[in-house]
């Protein structure tokens, strides 16, 4: 139990840092999304890094690089939206 908490604690700072630098108007807001954001950041982060070698098969990202992650997806969230694939 202790283990989600913290994803959940991590996934929600590096969403809101995420949406902090990657400012926008169709970014998704609450707690939820923005948990959600961090979260999927950190599984993008930590399944480039295993598949380029910076990660072993039993590591994840870091707070960091999760941050990192949660700012790419908002990337593609942003182009997804401009694009009109996703209405926002």
């Amino acid at each position: 139990m202790g283990g989600l908490l913290w994803i959940i604690i991590v996934g929600f700072i590096a969403g809101l840092i995420a949406r902090f630098l990657a400012p926008g108007p169709n970014n998704p807001s609450g707690f939820i999304l923005t948990t959600i954001l961090g979260i999927v950041g950190a599984f993008l982060a930590t399944f480039i890094g295993q598949a380029i070698g910076h990660y072993g098969p039993d590591q994840g990202a870091g707070f960091i690089m999760a941050t990192i992650g949660a700012v790419v997806v908002l990337f593609i969230w942003h182009r997804l939206v401009a694009s009109g694939v996703i209405k926002g």
